[in-house]
């Protein structure tokens, strides 16, 4: 006798509750948020000394939390940003709501 294992699908129209948390590594913020398109550049800007939290120089292995005030140097540009959200994943709409942009400036070249 053979048995047969029938698999079903759940077919409702529930939304997916976005897990919510309180600490968070700065690469994966930086790459969940869409601040850095992706986590292997994010930790590569962190490691090369361009972004402090809280002003004090950060790896990408350092923790982010709600509050904290991230500061990135791209090129001849600095951003700073204030964490409002921790999300494990977001929908590309619901990004900028993880954080706040405090200052952008530009820094001429010399």
């Amino acid at each position: 006798m053979v048995k047969f294992t029938v698999w079903r699908k759940n077919f409702t129209n529930e939304t997916k509750k976005i897990k919510e948390v309180n600490v968070m590594r700065l690469d994966k913020f930086l790459k969940v948020s869409r601040i850095i398109k992706r986590r292997t550049v994010a930790k590569e800007v962190a490691d090369k000394g361009r972004i402090q939290i809280n002003g004090v120089l950060a790896k990408s292995s350092s923790t982010v939390k709600i509050g904290d005030l991230v500061k990135i140097q791209f090129g001849n540009r600095i951003l700073e940003v204030e964490v409002l959200q921790l999300n494990d994943s977001t929908k590309k709409e619901d990004a900028t709501k993880m954080y706040e942009i405090k200052s952008e400036t530009r820094v001429s070249e010399e």
